[in-house]
Parts: C-alpha cells; structure tokens; sequence
C-alpha cells in the first residue's frame, strides 16, 4: 500500500521542530476542584497525577501545562449521579447538553472538551486507553458525526479522582488527544467500603410553557385551546444505589469492588399538539374524539433509563521489585426513547392497531466490557510497565410501540433493529528512569515505549420485519408488484439491513520517546515525540514541546506547542445505514453509506484521512502563603481536514451518478473543513480558616472559546456542475453549530464550608450565549446567558452515617422557551418547547436526599 504521512515534515520550520522535539510535562493548574475536595489537607499535600509527565511523582503544582484534579468529595457533593454530568457542572471548559429526540444519541450523550468533537478528547482509565462506544452520534445533537467514549457507564463511586488534561496530547498517547486527556483514577483502597442510596426528582415549573387547561370545538368549526399558568410537573423520579468495598490481597495488595444501580424514569418538557389527531366526519366535522385525545402526545426530555455497573481496581505485590495489577468493568443499561408522534389519520399509522395513533419508542440494550492485566516494576535501573487491555461495547437497538406500514393490520408491534459492537485491544511497552548528565544540574527523565492496537466495529441486521417493504398499500389495499407501498421498516427507527452488515477490522502500531529535564533551578523543559502506522491509511508523526519556568516562588510561566492527529474511526469509516424506498415501483437505497463504498465513490468520495492538529498554549501560575491560587492559560488549536457528514445528496444529476449502484441519493464522511478553536482558561481557589466556625473553600473557573470553520473544501469533480457547492454538498446549518452551539463563555464560582459534622457546598454556573441555528432564519435560536445554582448540604449523624440533601438548579432556571424565542413557530418548534442545544439541558429544578453509610 502506498502510504502517505499524515504529519508533512516539508511543511515550516517550526512545525518540523515540532514533530521531533514533543511535550511532556503535560499537567498543571490549581484546580477548580481540587480545593473542593478537601479543602485543609489542599493546603499540605502535593497532588501526583498519572497523566501527562512520566517522570514519576510529578505534582500538578510544577507541571508545565494546565490540568484540573476533581476528587471524591467534589463528586459526592451533588444529587448528579452520572459522571458526564458531574465533569459539566465543575469544569468551565467542558460542555454536556442533554439531547433529546435524536435516537441513540439519547441512550449515549456525547460531551464536549473545549468547544471541540467528542472524539477529540482521549479518555484514559488509570492512565491507560478506554473503548469508545459503538454508537455514532448522526442526529442533530452536539458530536454530530463522532463516536466517543461513555463516560457515564463508568460510576461516579468507583472513582477515586478525574484529572483533566487541557493540552493536546496526541504526541505521548495517540489519537484522539487533540482536545485534551481525561484520566479516571479508580479507588485503590485495601479496607473499608461504604454503601449509599440516592432518590431523586425533578419538582419544576416549565418558564414560559402554559398547562392546556382545556380542549372545545370553536365557533369557527376548528380546534379551540384554554391555557392556564405555566405548567408544573414532578417526575424524573431516580433511585441510586451504591457501594463500595477493599479488600487486602496478600500483605501488600488489594482489591476494590464499586457497584452502581440507577433507576431513571422520564421527564416530558413538550408542548401541547394542537393538531388535529383524526380524520374529520363525512360532513366536515371534528371527530368527537379530538376533544378528549392525549394532547402531550410527545416524551421530549430524558427517557426511562435502568443502569447497573460494577468495577473493580486491584494488585499484588509478587516480589519487591515486581507488581501484578488489574482492574475492569461490566455494566449494562437498558433505555427508552421516545420518537415522533404518529396520530391516527397519519398513513404511516395503521387504525387497526392504533385507532388513537401512536408513539413509537426506540429502545437500547447496551452491553460494556473491560478487562486490563499488567505488571509493573524495577528491571536494573528502569521502571517498567507491561500491559493489555481489551474493551467491548454492543449496542443492540430495539423499537417498541410501533409498526411495519407496509405490513397492514398483521404487522408486529415490537422489533429487533440490530446491533452496533466495537472492540479494542490495546498492548503497551513502557519504560523510563532518572538519567545524569554531567553538564546539567538535574538528571534527565527519559522514557520511551510501545504501543499495539487492534480495533473491530461490527453492524449486524435486525429482523426482517424492521426494515422489509411488504405489500400493504397506504390506502388499505395489497398492492401488486408496481405499489403503491406503505411505508417500510420499523417506524421511528428502520433496523439496519442486510446489505448495511459489515465485520471491519485495523491495527496500528505505535513507539514514543520523551525527555524531561531542569536546565537550571528554576527552569524545567519537557520534548517527546511519537510514530504511528496505521494499517488502512498510513503513518504520522508528532511531537511536541513544553516547559516551565519560575520568575518567583510564588509566580511561573509555562508555554507548549505540539502537533497531533485524529484517526478517523472505525464508526466513520464503515457505518452504514441503508433504507429500501420505492419509486415508481422500483426498489431503491438510500442513507448513510461507507466512504470507501461503490455509492460513496461514485459521487466522488476520496476515502478517509486523518485531521491534523496544532496546539498552543501560553500561560501563567501563581501561588501565594495565605492560601490563593490563579492559573491562567491561553490556548490555540488548529485543526486540518476535519471530518464531517455531507447532506443527503439527491436530485437528477445524481441519480445519474448513481445509476448501476442501486441507490438513488445518499451520504458519507470526507475531510471536508479547517477549524481554529481559540479560548482562554482561568482558575483560581483561595481557602479560608476561620477560628471556631469552620474553613470554606473558595474557587472560580472561567472559559472563554471561540470556534471558528476558517476552510470549506470544494465539492468533488464528479459533484461539480451537478447543482452542488459549498452551500448544500455541507449543511449550512451544521457548520454554524461547530461555530456557536457551545458557550462562548462559562463562569463556575463554588464555595464549600465544613464546619464539624456540616458540609455546605453551594456552586453557581453561568452559562454563555449558545445558538441552535437552522435552516431557516427565522427558527434560529438565540439562548440568552443563564445562571444555574446548586446546594448540597451534608450532615455526618455518626462516625459511619450522613446524610445530605440539595437541589440542583435550585431556582428552577430554563433555556428560553421556543414560544418566545424564534420568529415563526411551526409544528414541532412549538411542540419541542426548549433546544435540545441548551448547555444545561431543560429538566429544571431536581431535588434529592441521599444517605450513606460507611465501613
């Protein structure tokens, strides 16, 4: 295979020093919430973090790069249980809307890193790579495109702490650390345990959205409403149960065992369906039914969602210089999610099985696994780790509640739609030690390494039933050869068929180096570099820079600049999604399909590559005797050949394309656009003793980002003159979202008070302008600043037992209402009251109690 490297080293100066010289000391910053979670012992202990150096026993105070540390306490001291949730809520730069009506996507949120794709932040599990899961995010949510890993499969009471990278990385750890690293460090302790239990729920009132009081026939023959005050719900009802326990392995080891079951029921913030739902009379009248039908016919909000999870971190000492260690996860989640309404005149509906219409209800069984076994130690002078770590995550879609219109009144109600699985097995090498030289004052760390990895992504068909076209026809009748059809597939969601099946495979291979040194007392600086070859598109090669230096004891300065890369994923590369539509009796194939398929291809596809990265960063710490911190850190992040979903391509011309292929119009993934992303980072915690009324904890965590599509790619040769061009080969509407669909700016300001057997936290966020663009003009939504307020107040009972209470978005705070917020209501903006691109979703207030105990 002729391979192209994906780093070009003909390219600038700079960028060839920086594809040989590399980071290291990645790390860094008082943390938002590192004085969160312990806010006296903050003051004494230096925290080590696994990642970024790997020089052993770096402390984030003297590291060269911005990294926030998010322990147990900080964690704990919320109703939220899952983690994405969590790292939302207490860091500036990370963003997790909460979607609804996007299928899978509701069942696997994606989250956001610094304005960026979910899969431009690599996220690690006690320092080594997680799988990603196999759904890929296509509906309108934030991620459009990506596939990323599942943070909240992983329970928030198996972790010990989160250390949040914000620096490009791609040059020590591989692909997808652009954005930066997320490192979950399990809890590693030999004894004690705890168990807890959580209830929850959401008690709000919808800001702007009236209760449907009543329905009547109006004077004018048509559909009247009365509408009361705004509308005021409890549900959301959550039941969390936790524990947690340590074990002693031999006289040096452990095992530690966290489990997690959370059961979830729905929240609905949809508006009234004010359309007709029947077929008027023979003599022009309302059916008399339209005065009583169900009239929030729509689940707009979370789905019911059943998880559990179990984890566990272990090792045993085998000999003094030699350490076996392993650590995995099970977890399972059952969810349901609601689609569009179908009323009962609607011809997808069939009357017989749904005289009143229906809604249909997409529903996962998600299945995730990992295993990790390693032995870590001393050989002569050097530190080594060996490791291997497998993970697997299945998505298996089902659709309830629904039908085949094609079927007529024998179709089936429930159906399996298939299944999505990912796999990864991940082999490492690493080695480093301490070096002298004799020219400099400071030994050298030098580390260097090995990297195997073999990835598979598999689609599987569903039933027949969820994606055949039958010969029932949209008047009632059987129809012959030549249609007219009903309707084919599972309404809401069409099981993926055979021809969309598919078992791909790759692997790559990969060997770093990385030095870091003290060049005098105060100066430190850290070069590494990383080759990878990648079996099905070629090789790269990346480096980076990064290095510190102290002005005062109080006050340094720190800079990096690196260049990384993203790999475009398996998902993007092979999922495909094929529905059979008749036209003019003919069988033909639409949806998403393979870059590297004949469809794909013939409207001009080149395959897939990988993005291009450079990253940045300028900055500065400062630390003071009376307890004050400040960080501040600036950030610049060019990305190349960026990978994005073409519209659904059809018309005439290409049709033509396409003749021979079966299809009719389609879609696929190309590198299409260019991105800067540009963005400052401020964190500052300042903690308080007080003489006999306890110590707060004070911290301030500010964000301000910018993302900007600074390069569109011209359509394809074949596609040219075909009546495309940059306007509608790519949706308009979705570039714009790269650009202003995540806060421009977000304050976090917390403050925690213990004093004796009370724990007080209370934090507030305030939220930026964000933007649901559309289509047209005049459905854009402009979502104003917001400020959102969380309280927890713990009381420890015993030495064993507390209990606390809180609320989160304690003022009940709501997105601004669709009603109000776009020039021209039509159906379902209406009917869809809030944006699914609001950064703090738009459940509103929830309130909770937990107790736990421990041991």
């Amino acid at each position: 295979m002729n391979k192209r490297p994906l780093f070009k080293l003909q390219q600038t100066a700079p960028q060839k020093l920086l594809a040989l010289s590399v980071s290291a000391a990645l790390l860094g910053s008082f943390s938002i919430n590192a004085a969160e979670q312990e806010p006296q012992a903050q003051k004494d202990i230096e925290q080590i973090s696994v990642i970024g150096s790997r020089r052993l026993g770096r402390t984030v105070e003297d590291s060269a790069v911005p990294i926030d540390i998010i322990g147990a306490d900080a964690l704990k001291s919320s109703g939220l249980t899952e983690t994405n949730a969590l790292l939302s809520n207490l860091l500036p730069s990370f963003n997790f809307p909460q979607a609804s009506l996007t299928d899978g996507s509701d069942h696997v949120r994606p989250a956001q890193l610094r304005g960026l794709a979910p899969d431009h932040t690599l996220v690690l599990v006690n320092g080594k790579r997680r799988h990603s899961n196999a759904l890929l995010n296509l509906n309108g949510s934030t991620g459009r495109g990506s596939s990323s890993v599942d943070l909240n499969a992983i329970p928030a009471n198996a972790i010990e702490r989160i250390e949040v990278l914000r620096d490009g990385a791609a040059a020590q750890y591989g692909s997808d650390a652009i954005a930066g690293v997320i490192n979950i460090v399990l809890k590693s302790a030999s004894s004690g345990g705890s168990v807890a239990a959580i209830y929850g729920a959401n008690v709000t009132e919808m800001d702007g959205v009236p209760q449907l009081e009543s329905v009547s026939e109006g004077s004018d023959g048509n559909l009247a409403f009365t509408e009361g005050g705004d509308r005021s719900l409890t549900d959301g009802q959550t039941l969390t149960l936790q524990g947690n326990m340590g074990f002693e392995l031999g006289e040096n080891g452990f095992l530690n065992i966290s489990t997690e079951y959370r059961d979830r029921h729905s929240t609905n913030r949809s508006d009234y369906d004010q359309r007709e739902n029947y077929d008027r009379l023979d003599d022009g009248s309302l059916d008399p039914r339209e005065l009583t039908v169900n009239r929030y016919n729509h689940n707009f909000g979370n789905g019911d969602v059943e998880d559990f999870s179990v984890f566990y971190n272990s090792a045993l000492q085998l000999t003094n210089d030699a350490e076996l260690y392993s650590f995995g996860s099970y977890s399972k989640r059952e969810g349901e999610g609601g689609g569009f309404y179908r009323r009962a005149s609607d011809s997808r509906n069939i009357e017989e099985i749904y005289p009143d219409g229906f809604l249909p209800v997409i529903t996962s069984d998600i299945n995730d696994f990992s295993l990790a076994l390693g032995v870590k130690g001393f050989l002569s002078e050097w530190n080594y780790d060996v490791s291997a770590v497998y993970g697997q995550d299945a998505f298996e879609f089902g659709v309830i509640n629904s039908l085949n219109t094609s079927y007529g009144p024998t179709s089936q109600t429930s159906f399996d739609a298939g299944t999505l699985t990912y796999d990864q097995l991940t082999l490492n090498v690493d080695f480093n030690r301490e070096v002298d030289v004799s020219f400099l004052d400071s030994s050298v760390s030098v580390a260097f390494g090995a990297e195997y990895r073999t990835e598979g992504y598999k689609i599987e068909a569903g039933e027949e039933a969820s994606y055949a076209q039958g010969t029932f026809g949209p008047g009632g009748e059987v129809t012959g050869e030549d249609g007219p059809f009903g309707a084919a597939g599972s309404q809401v969601f069409p099981g993926f068929t055979p021809e969309s099946e598919g078992d791909n495979s790759r692997h790559n291979v990969s060997f770093y180096i990385d030095l870091e040194t003290y060049l005098t007392d105060d100066w430190n600086i850290a070069v590494a570099a990383r080759y990878e070859d990648y079996s099905d598109f070629g090789d790269t090669l990346n480096g980076k820079i990064a290095t510190r230096y102290s002005l005062t004891e109080d006050l340094a300065i720190r800079a990096s600049a690196s260049t990384g890369f993203r790999a475009p994923s398996l998902q993007q590369q092979y999922f495909t999604s094929v529905a059979t539509v008749f036209v003019d009796g003919e069988p033909t194939e639409t949806g998403t399909f393979a870059p590297s398929s004949d469809v794909a291809q013939a409207l001009g596809s080149p395959g897939l590559d990988a993005e291009e990265a450079t990253n940045y960063g300028v900055g500065f710490t400062w630390s003071t005797d009376f307890n004050f911190s400040l960080s501040v850190d600036y950030y610049q992040i060019l990305i190349d050949d960026r990978i994005v979903l073409s519209n659904n391509l059809s018309g005439d011309a290409i049709e033509e394309l396409l003749a021979g292929t079966g299809a009719t119009q389609g879609r696929f993934f190309l590198n299409a656009i260019d991105s800067k992303t540009r963005g400052v980072d401020v964190v500052a915690s300042y903690n308080v003793a007080t003489d006999g009324y306890g110590d707060i904890a004070f911290n301030l965590g500010y964000n301000y980002g910018k993302n900007e599509v600074t390069n569109i790619i011209d359509p394809p040769a074949e596609l040219q003159g075909a009546g495309f061009d940059q306007d509608n080969l790519f949706s308009g509407t979705e570039l714009r979202r790269f650009e202003v669909s995540t806060p421009r700016n977000k304050y976090n300001l917390s403050a925690t008070w213990t004093n004796d057997d009370i724990r007080t936290t209370l934090r507030t966020t305030r939220y930026g302008e964000t933007q649901d663009p559309s289509s047209t003009a005049e459905l854009n939504e402009v979502l104003k600043p917001k400020w959102i307020t969380d309280l927890d107040i713990g009381y420890a009972l015993t030495n064993n037992v507390s209990l606390s209470v809180g609320a989160n978005n304690i003022f009940d705070v709501y997105p601004d209402a669709t009603r109000e917020n776009v020039e021209e209501l039509t159906t379902f903006s209406r009917l869809f009251a809030y944006s699914s691109f609001s950064p703090y979703g738009f459940n509103g207030r929830y309130v909770y109690g937990k107790i736990e105990m421990k041991f």
